[in-house]
C-alpha cells in the first residue's frame, strides 16, 4: 500500500542544500526510514539524481554495523565524494546506534562521536546530509549544542487521520473509528485483521520501545518504568505530575522502605518516555498572566494504538481519545500547543467573590497565528454549550476560537464567532489552524 507523507516531503525539500544537517526524528516505526529512503529517494531519482549519488547507511542493520564507528563512516564518505564534480546525498538511518570511539591521536582524550563525523562531513560542498533517529536527547537538545545552529529538525509522527484516510479510503466515520482504536503506525495498514494489528502494537512495546529505554538508560527499576507507562496511558488528557504518580504507585503496590518510589525517579522515567517520543508533555499557560505553571500538566501519547495496546484496549473513552487525536494533529501541523488557563470572578457558597480557573483545552500557536480550541464529544444541551464556551469569553482577545465536536457533521459559527466543527471535518481540513 502506497502511503503518502507529502507534508514531511515538502519540509525536507525546502531544506535541501541549505548547508545544514537534516535531522529526521520521531518514534521508532513511525515511517522515518520510509520517508527518507523511499519517498525522498524517489523524489531525487525523479528529479535527475542518479542512484550512485545517494550514499545510504542503516546503522540498525548488521550489514552496516561497521559504520557505527563514526570514523569509518566519515572516511568512507570522504573517499567517495571529495573531488567529484557531481552532488551527493548522504542518508544515515537510526543515527542513535552510532558508537563513541576513542580518538586515535589522543586515546585518553574526548571520544569521537557521530556529531564530530557529521560536522566534519558538513564541510564538503558537494554533499547534502540527512539522518534519522529515534532518541530526542541525542537529536534535539544535544544537537543544538553540538551543531551550533547548523541543523534542521523534521519531526515525524505516526500517520495523521488525513494521511490514514488517504491510504484506506472508504466511509469516513468507519475509518475514524478504526483510527481512534488502532492509531496511525504505518504498518498497521498492512496487517490482515484486528488480531494481527493488536499483536503488532503489543510487540512494539515489548520488543522495541521498553527494551530500547532499559538498555540505553540502564534502568534499574523496570517495574516502576512499566507502571509509570501504564499510568500515563490510562490518564491521557488528565492533569498529573511525578508526585501524584509516585504516591499512586507506592499506594497501589504497597511499597515501603527502600522499595518506595521517589518522585524524582518517576520524573526521570517520564523524561525517558518523552525522549523515546512515546509521550509529549502539554503545559498549562496563564493566558492573561503570560506565564507557565510548573505542575500539574497533561501527557499525550504519540499514537493511540500504542496506548490502547499497553492497556489491553480496555479504556476507550472517546472524550480523552478525541483530545489526544486533536493534540497530535496540531503538533503534526507544526503548532506549539499549550493548555490555556483563564480566570473568572464568581461567588462561592458563602456569597464571597473568588477567582475560578477555567481551562481551554488547547492554545495552538504557529508563527504569529494563535487559535483557541475546545474538544467536546457532544453538547446536547444549551447549558453544556455555555460551559464549553465560557473560557473563550475570558481570554480578552480576538484570536480565532473553535469547538471540535463528535456530534455534528456540518460546520457553523455561533453568535460569538466561535466555529463549531465536526472532528472528522477538522482533521481533514489543514487550512483551519
Amino acid at each position: 500500500m502506497d502511503i503518502k507523507r507529502d507534508l514531511y516531503l515538502k519540509r525536507i525539500v525546502s531544506y535541501m542544500w541549505d548547508g545544514q544537517v537534516k535531522v529526521i526524528t520521531g518514534i521508532r516505526r513511525c515511517g522515518k526510514s520510509y520517508l527518507l529512503r523511499t519517498i525522498f529517494r524517489n523524489y531525487l531519482l525523479e528529479n535527475g539524481v542518479k542512484d550512485s549519488q545517494i550514499l545510504s547507511f542503516e546503522l540498525d542493520l548488521a550489514k552496516d554495523i561497521k559504520y557505527r564507528n563514526p570514523l569509518e563512516l566519515a572516511n568512507f564518505v570522504r573517499e567517495h565524494v571529495e573531488g567529484q564534480s557531481e552532488k551527493y546525498y548522504l542518508f544515515v538511518d537510526e543515527i542513535q546506534m552510532s558508537d563513541e570511539v576513542p580518538n586515535p591521536y589522543n586515546p585518553s582524550g574526548k571520544s569521537i562521536t557521530f556529531y564530530d563525523a557529521l560536522n566534519d562531513l558538513k564541510s564538503i560542498s558537494n554533499l547534502d546530509i540527512y539522518v534519522t533517529g529515534s532518541n530526542s536527547k541525542m537529536l534535539s537538545s544535544d544537537i543544538l549544542t553540538e551543531f551550533r545552529g547548523r541543523s534542521d529538525e523534521i519531526r515525524v509522527h505516526p500517520l495523521s487521520f488525513a494521511e490514514y484516510y488517504a491510504a484506506v479510503g472508504g466511509e469516513k466515520a468507519e475509518a475514524f473509528e478504526n483510527y481512534a482504536f488502532f492509531g496511525g503506525m504505518p504498518l498497521i495498514l498492512s496487517r490482515p485483521d484486528d488480531t494481527a494489528r493488536m499483536n503488532y502494537l503489543k510487540s512494539l512495546f515489548s520488543e522495541v520501545y521498553l527494551k530500547d529505554i532499559v538498555e540505553r538508560k540502564s534502568i534499574k527499576r523496570e517495574d516502576i518504568l512499566s507502571a509509570t507507562l501504564d499510568l500515563l496511558c490510562s490518564s491521557v488528557g488528565s492533569l498529573t505530575n511525578p508526585n501524584n504518580i509516585a504516591n499512586s504507585l507506592n499506594s497501589k503496590q504497597r511499597l515501603t522502605g527502600k522499595n518506595t518510589v521517589a518522585a524524582n525517579t518517576v520524573k526521570a522515567y517520564i523524561n525517558y518516555l518523552q525522549d523515546a517520543y512515546l509521550f509529549e508533555e502539554c503545559r498549562r499557560f496563564d493566558v492573561k498572566g503570560k506565564d507557565y505553571f510548573d505542575y500539574p500538566n497533561k501527557y499525550y501519547c504519540d499514537d493511540l494504538g500504542l496506548r490502547g495496546a499497553r492497556i489491553g484496549f480496555r479504556q476507550q473513552e472517546m472524550t480523552h481519545i478525541m483530545e489526544n487525536i486533536i493534540y497530535n494533529d496540531l503538533r503534526i501541523r507544526g503548532c506549539e500547543v499549550d493548555i490555556g488557563i483563564v480566570y473568572s470572578s464568581e461567588k462561592n457558597k458563602s456569597g464571597h467573590p473568588q477567582q475560578v480557573a477555567r481551562e481551554i483545552d488547547f492554545i495552538a500557536t504557529r508563527g504569529s497565528k494563535k487559535t483557541y480550541i475546545q474538544s467536546a464529544y457532544a453538547l446536547e444541551t444549551e447549558e453544556k454549550a455555555i460551559i464549553e464556551n465560557k473560557p473563550f469569553g475570558l481570554t480578552g482577545d480576538s484570536f480565532p476560537k473553535i469547538i471540535v465536536r463528535h456530534d455534528i457533521h456540518k460546520r457553523w459559527y455561533d453568535d460569538n464567532g466561535v466555529l463549531n466543527i465536526g472532528i472528522i471535518d477538522f482533521l481533514l481540513d489543514d487550512t483551519i489552524v
